[in-house]
């Protein structure tokens, strides 16, 4: 018995096969091996051709089921996670209008902020939880005023992986989070926006049927089947986008509870029991996986631009030909906490929502052409990501969240023992790191929603923990001092 989840990326799609007895991957590939397409006609543009994520999954899943040697019927259940934030347009013949205008996408930003004046900065924050921004609806309303013939032949919205299950089962829906990813979910009034439907000119039937994030939320028809190698009415009983799947991966899902990833961008995703939002928007809020009309679990999203892309900028550019990560890893311990005064500011990749979308660049300060080498720059550009993250878990510690515990998967950044021990040291949290991903996540998650788990804590009861970093308190001095002299250098943005 197999549960079976898939991961629609902006680089690639990934597919894993879980055993639903053991809850271990038996297998797992991703497509494309080279970085998928992105369409980008103009700056700040960014799209892909939803097709392109159907063609990559298919060669994903073909290459697991191989692998495992597993049948389709062998297949109970079906989980779904994607790139948030996307927008798929389909006619009343579920054929694609235009290529998804992706999460990396600038074009709506000016609409968004139009929208929250217009509304009402009050009125937004206490209902969506967030500025309209740069989501969903305002990548809509940029459609309707510069394509007005595809806006005329809309017949459903849908994000990313809403299109994967509609083409599993031949049957369009979404989800509560992800109506809330995309800015249509009253939070106050538990119901779609009418707030920003009215405001958009966005008309009520554009909006797919609601169902559950855990349960039967359609079959796999006659035709993906065929194509599939699956049993033909095999449940798709889990979706989510890929920041509270990445949660879920995790077993986070009560209050308090914490989730972090540190890839290109890095991410701390809290759990959250009552509505609340940040006044000046510095990090976003959306409906967590086990969130209902009932049950008040809300994500709180930081998301940081300049992480892991700092870090691989330095390889490329500063690292001797033929350093690996593990040795620019090694280099940077050899330098002391603090980095001998050097104080590296990571955002380099784009404005920062933490920062109220200034783009500030990378800056390095504090340098000395004589005390100063190789492994103080590669220590303070780990020390400058870890306070990042600092910086905004202070945002999160405001809206009343107790960060004690930082669970991650070992991958990207925290492969660097530095960076996990820094970050344990200047949050005062234990971090734990954990052998999973979102695909296998997404097919756990899909157990659940059929019925083979009872609760998550079954369904996660097997994820295996590889190692802690507790904090040094011995030496939290010293981490709070670098964190200050950081943190003085940012609040002058």
């Amino acid at each position: 018995m197999y549960l079976l989840g898939y991961d629609i990326g902006s680089s690639s799609v990934k597919a894993c096969l879980v055993d639903a007895n053991t809850g271990k991957i038996v297998a797992s590939d991703f497509y494309p091996k080279e970085e998928m397409k992105i369409i980008a006609v103009k700056p700040g543009w960014a799209e892909q051709d939803p097709k392109d994520w159907w063609a990559n999954l298919k060669l994903a899943h073909e290459s697991i089921m191989k692998q495992a040697n597993v049948k389709g019927q062998d297949v109970k259940a079906i989980g779904i996670t994607w790139q948030m934030h996307g927008l798929v347009l389909v006619d009343k013949d579920q054929h694609v209008l235009r290529p998804s205008i992706i999460w990396c996408d600038s074009r709506a930003v000016s609409y968004g902020e139009k929208a929250f004046e217009a509304i009402g900065k009050e009125k937004c924050l206490s209902h969506l939880l967030n500025s309209p921004g740069n989501f969903t609806a305002s990548k809509l309303a940029w459609v309707k005023e510069n394509e007005p013939h595809i806006f005329d032949k809309i017949d459903k919205l849908m994000l990313p992986g809403d299109y994967i299950a509609m083409k599993l089962s031949g049957e369009v829906s979404m989800t509560i989070e992800g109506l809330s990813e995309g800015m249509f979910w009253d939070f106050k009034n538990k119901c779609l926006s009418e707030d920003v439907l009215n405001y958009y000119g966005i008309p009520k039937s554009f909006i797919p049927e609601i169902k559950p994030i855990f349960g039967l939320q359609g079959q796999v028809s006659a035709a993906a089947a065929k194509e599939l190698g699956l049993a033909e009415g095999t449940p798709i009983s889990y979706r989510a986008g890929d920041q509270p799947n990445n949660a879920l991966s995790l077993n986070v899902f009560e209050p308090g509870e914490i989730a972090s990833n540190a890839g290109t961008s890095g991410v701390v995703y809290g759990v959250l029991d009552t509505v609340n939002y940040d006044k000046l928007s510095r990090v976003n809020t959306f409906a967590h996986v086990n969130y209902t009309e009932e049950l008040t679990r809300l994500g709180v999203l930081l998301c940081i631009n300049g992480t892991g892309i700092l870090n691989s900028w330095l390889k490329r550019n500063l690292a001797v030909e033929g350093l690996s990560y593990a040795d620019m890893n090694k280099l940077a311990a050899q330098s002391p906490i603090g980095s001998k005064g050097l104080s590296i500011i990571p955002f380099g990749n784009g404005a920062e929502r933490v920062l109220e979308n200034k783009d500030t660049n990378c800056s390095i300060h504090g340098i000395n052409f004589n005390i100063h080498n190789k492994s103080d720059v590669l220590r303070a550009a780990q020390e400058g990501i870890v306070f990042s993250y600092e910086y905004g878990m202070e945002v999160m510690k405001e809206m009343g969240m107790d960060i004690h515990t930082i669970k991650a998967g070992y991958a990207n950044m925290f492969l660097s023992p530095l960076f996990a021990q820094t970050l344990a040291s200047v949050s005062g949290a234990t971090i734990e790191l954990y052998n999973t991903d979102g695909a296998a996540g997404s097919a756990k998650g899909a157990g659940m929603g059929v019925g083979i788990y009872a609760s998550h804590k079954e369904a996660f009861g097997s994820l295996e923990r590889l190692s802690v970093f507790e904090p040094e308190a011995d030496k939290k001095e010293q981490y709070r001092e670098a964190y200050q002299r950081w943190k003085n250098l940012v609040v002058k943005y």
